[in-house]
């Protein structure tokens, strides 16, 4: 079985998504689309695969918004191509937080600014814990969804929807793929200014990240078995 991951930038890494999907029997295949040295000039040209050659596509995060495409450049139309594309056909997408917010566009939503950001570890309240555990979850994000006409929010908070589902299609905004070096890589990726705004503190963030993951590890099973098990063969 074959798995598509796009990973948006060099620091972010399919984590612990991709250890379960492994596990599961898939065989990933990772595309960059944004090289390390383009990090701050994202609007990079990209050729995605076809949607047809995968039997489930991940899409992950990435710091920048689905909305500016003056900053990240004409392959999010790209991108949006391929989930469309993918869930007319049927086949499985997952998306992550930017991964989400593109879902969410590809299919007919929209993404908006955030009315606060959430850095850091928390619950959610879900709908679905078979599917969607309430966590907590690692969340880092300066943007929400606006969720497609036909999509299900399986879980939310206060700041915006938390998980959705639309035929074979999952997304989350939050990060069940973190591991504590994916963090360290988001603090010193420009991230620490962006904590400390925000009233949070950079090495607290990490302490409780390595204290997480144990449990991290366990939410992230069981939703990507939520995932492969009931949103890809779209039962209850």
């Amino acid at each position: 079985m074959r798995a598509l991951v796009i990973r948006h930038e060099h620091v972010t890494e399919p984590g612990l998504v991709g250890a379960r999907l492994i596990e599961r029997g898939y065989d990933l295949t990772t595309v960059t689309v944004v090289p390390e040295d383009r990090h701050h000039t994202p609007n990079v040209t990209h050729d995605f695969p076809g949607a047809d050659e995968w039997d489930v596509i991940v899409s992950l995060g990435a710091p920048w918004s689905v909305y500016d495409e003056e900053a990240v450049g004409s392959w999010i139309g790209g991108e949006l191509a391929l989930l469309r594309k993918a869930h007319l056909l049927g086949v499985p997408v997952l998306g992550v937080c930017f991964g989400a917010q593109a879902l969410a566009t590809a299919l007919g939503g929209s993404v908006e600014a955030s009315p606060r950001p959430e850095i850091g570890w928390t619950e959610v309240d879900s709908d679905d814990h078979g599917l969607v555990p309430p966590g907590p979850w690692f969340q880092w994000h300066f943007d929400r969804c606006v969720l497609p006409p036909d999509a299900e929010e399986v879980a939310r908070n206060a700041v915006c929807p938390q998980a959705f589902r639309m035929g074979r299609t999952l997304g989350v905004q939050f990060h069940p793929e973190i591991i504590t070096a994916m963090v360290r890589g988001w603090i010193d990726l420009g991230g620490r200014e962006q904590c400390r705004r925000q009233g949070v503190d950079p090495e607290g963030l990490l302490a409780r990240s390595r204290a997480m993951e144990p449990q991290a590890r366990d939410n992230a099973r069981r939703l990507v078995d939520g995932f492969l098990d009931r949103v890809a063969n779209n039962s209850r």
